[in-house]
């Protein structure tokens, strides 16, 4: 079963292929995606990995995680599901704010 790896502290140069290009270097890489803000089009910071397997995403935390790229150090770690988003929040209902929140 893959597994999803945040990768965070990514200097914000960082593309795509380059981030692919490191994560390589171990084999098992399924996807690379960096984070890019909606509104500027500019990376955000963070990406994510999917490994094929958990073990190959262990063996990327083990290499990774506190390694240096472009002079940030990068956190990986794995990534935690998503959490459902309920009425209310969001975008697309009263404008990303939840009710009664000022």
């Amino acid at each position: 079963m893959s597994q999803k790896l945040f990768i965070g502290g990514l200097p914000f140069s960082t593309s795509t292929e380059e981030l692919s290009q490191l994560f390589n270097q171990l084999p098992g890489v399924e996807s690379v995606a960096i984070a890019i803000d909606r509104d500027t089009g500019r990376s955000r910071g963070f990406g994510f990995v999917e490994m094929i397997t958990s073990e190959a995403a262990a063996d990327a935390v083990r290499t990774f995680n506190g390694t240096t790229l472009g002079g940030r150090t990068l956190t990986v770690e794995f990534a935690k599901p998503s959490a459902p988003r309920g009425k209310g929040e969001g975008f697309g209902n009263g404008g990303g704010y939840r009710a009664g929140r000022r």
